[in-house]
C-alpha cells in the first residue's frame, strides 16, 4: 500500500511488513463473544456475519457511517448504487439487529449525503426516537457544470429511548467575535480578549461550517476514499459518551472512529470488512499512543476552521517577545 509521495504529502501508508505486523492484532467472530473479548479490537468481517456473534446491550454510543447510495470502490470492493426501494431494503436488513447491541440509555449517529438520507431516515424513524438532523459543510471536490455543487452531508442524530446522555459544555465552539460588546465599564461582555483577536465560546447547533476534510499534507489523511475527519467524530462522542464508555463503528473503514475514541478515553469496538483499511486502522490506533492531538481542537474547546493555528502563532509570538 505504499505509495510514491510528494516530499511534504503526509497520507498515512502502511508498509507489507506494517501490515503483516498489524493483521495479527485482528479478529474474526465465528461464535458469541463477551464485551470483554472484543473491546479494543478491530473485527475484520462482513458486518451481516459479525452482527450475530457480538453481544446485546453493551454499547453506550453509536457511530455508523455506512456506503451512501453511490457507486464507489472501496480499494476494490466495489458498491453499487441501486434504486431507493433496494438501497432501503439493504438498510433495513442491518440497522434493527444493531439496535439490540445498544444500551438503552445509548444514543446513535448515521452518517448520509442528501440522497442517501430520505431512504435512511424512513428506516430510522421505525426503530429510533431521531433528535436532529446536523449537516456539515463538505468542502472538497470539484464544481458541478449542470448543478449545484454538493458540499454538504448528513448525520442523523438518534436515541434509543427518552433517557439519554448529551454534554453540551464539552462541544462548544470558540468563535471569532465580530461586533465585541463591552460593559458600562468598558470590560468584554460574554468574549475573551487574547491580543488583537476576540473570541466567544458558543451553543453547538445542527449547522456545522468549522469542519476541515482531511487532506495531503494533514496527518490523519488516508487513502480511504470516504474518511472522515477526526474532529467531526470527536464531537459526536464528546457529546454523547463519558470517559470509558463503548463506542461502536460497523463501518469502520480506516479507523477514524476508534482512533478518536482512544484519544478522547473511551472504550471501542470496530468492524471493517477490507483487510487492508482493518490494518490501517490498526496503525493509527498505534500512532494514537504517540500523539493525542485532534486537528481544531485543543484545551476543551473546538476552534472555527483555520482559527487554531492563528491563534497558537500568535500565542507563540507574544511568548518570544515576552522572553
Amino acid at each position: 500500500m505504499m505509495k510514491p509521495r510528494a516530499p511534504k504529502n503526509r497520507t498515512l501508508d502502511i508498509s507489507h511488513a506494517e501490515q503483516d505486523l498489524f493483521a495479527k492484532r485482528l479478529i474474526n467472530l465465528h461464535h458469541p463473544a463477551s464485551a470483554e473479548a472484543i473491546l479494543g479490537k478491530t473485527i475484520c468481517q462482513d458486518l451481516l456475519h459479525a452482527l450475530a456473534y457480538l453481544p446485546n446491550h453493551f454499547i453506550d454510543l453509536l457511530i455508523v457511517d455506512p456506503p451512501y447510495n453511490l457507486n464507489k470502490d472501496f480499494n476494490g470492493k466495489k458498491f453499487r448504487r441501486r434504486s431507493e426501494v433496494d438501497y432501503e431494503n439493504w438498510l433495513n436488513s442491518w440497522i434493527p439487529n444493531l439496535k439490540k447491541l445498544l444500551k438503552p440509555t445509548a444514543s446513535a449517529y448515521f452518517c448520509a449525503d442528501w440522497r442517501t438520507s430520505i431512504p435512511l431516515h424512513a428506516v430510522l424513524k421505525k426503530h429510533f426516537s431521531i433528535r436532529s438532523r446536523i449537516t456539515w459543510e463538505r468542502e472538497k471536490g470539484r464544481g458541478a457544470s449542470t448543478n449545484w455543487k454538493n458540499t454538504c452531508e448528513d448525520i442523523w442524530f438518534c436515541t434509543v429511548s427518552e433517557n439519554y446522555y448529551f454534554d453540551v459544555e464539552a462541544v462548544k465552539l470558540k468563535r471569532q467575535v465580530i461586533a465585541p460588546y463591552r460593559t458600562s465599564t468598558g470590560k468584554p461582555k460574554d468574549w475573551d480578549e487574547t491580543g488583537q483577536d476576540r473570541y466567544r465560546l458558543t451553543h453547538p447547533s445542527n449547522l456545522w461550517t468549522d469542519i476541515t476534510v482531511p487532506f495531503w499534507s494533514m496527518s490523519e489523511n488516508t487513502d480511504h476514499p470516504t474518511q472522515k475527519p477526526e474532529k467531526l467524530i470527536a464531537k459526536l462522542i464528546l457529546a454523547s459518551s463519558n470517559v470509558n464508555d463503548v463506542v461502536f463503528d460497523p463501518f469502520l473503514g480506516s479507523g477514524t472512529t476508534s482512533v478518536v475514541a482512544k484519544k478522547l478515553g473511551r472504550q471501542f469496538v470496530g468492524v471493517e470488512i477490507e483487510p487492508d483499511y482493518c490494518c490501517l486502522a490498526e496503525k493509527r490506533l498505534a500512532l494514537a499512543d504517540l500523539d493525542t492531538s485532534i486537528q481544531g481542537y485543543s484545551d476543551g474547546v473546538f476552534w472555527e476552521r483555520n482559527t487554531l493555528a492563528a491563534q497558537q502563532r500568535q500565542h507563540n509570538t507574544s511568548f518570544r517577545l515576552g522572553s
